[in-house]
């Protein structure tokens, strides 16, 4: 159990400095090479980037942590989601990815806002959500696969990669990536906290 501090209200209310834009800029960074790292040997294979969203939420916990505990006001996740989801467009990923991304983000931010940003366990909640984001992708493979595939091909993935993707996308496919990604994300998560235990002792989070 952390100890509980009551930190300053000037910390969690106030508009973004440049300072926690700043921080905000690096922590995207490190959110982008997490999640490369997670997809650099899954997401190139047609049957293994069904586990590149689980292998992303299992990395990537602990950076998401530190930067709500490093700027615990409304805004820092909401801006990772919009730079990680403008990335995902410009590279070529589905439309969607893009959309739930920002999604993602607004979601985050609310859910770890309920507890002013200082609740690990509202705080963890809104990365298991955060962690989600992949599925406004990969869903379409099973609500519109013609025009998921179409897009893609356009976009330069290769034909024969998502022809053997559509065929490994059978029907428990996606609950069994949901609850994989939420398990991931709720490990890493938790092995965030015990980790930076001492950071979120300064910044004021509580274990509840």
């Amino acid at each position: 159990m952390l100890t509980s501090r009551t930190a300053p209200a000037a910390s969690t209310a106030g508009r973004l400095t440049a300072r926690d834009l700043i921080t905000c800029g690096v922590f995207a960074a490190l959110m982008l090479f997490f999640t490369m790292a997670g997809g650099a040997l899954l997401a190139p294979n047609p049957v293994l980037t069904f586990a590149m969203p689980a292998a992303v939420a299992l990395l990537t916990g602990p950076v998401y942590l530190l930067l709500i505990a490093k700027v615990p006001k409304h805004g820092p996740v909401v801006i990772v989601g919009a730079v990680l989801g403008l990335i995902m467009f410009v590279t070529g990923m589905y439309w969607g990815w893009a959309v739930t991304y920002v999604v993602a983000g607004f979601v985050g931010d609310l859910v770890a806002g309920a507890g002013g940003f200082r609740s690990q366990g509202l705080n963890l909640l809104s990365f298991m959500l955060f962690s989600l984001n992949p599925l406004g992708s990969y869903a379409m493979l099973w609500l519109s696969p013609d025009s998921y595939a179409a897009y893609l091909v356009g976009r330069g993935t290769e034909q024969a990669y998502m022809d053997t993707m559509l065929a490994t996308g059978v029907g428990w496919m996606f609950p069994a990536m949901i609850a994989s990604i939420l398990g991931c994300a709720l490990i890493s998560g938790l092995l965030g906290r015990r980790l930076l235990r001492r950071q979120f002792e300064k910044a004021g989070v509580t274990a509840r």
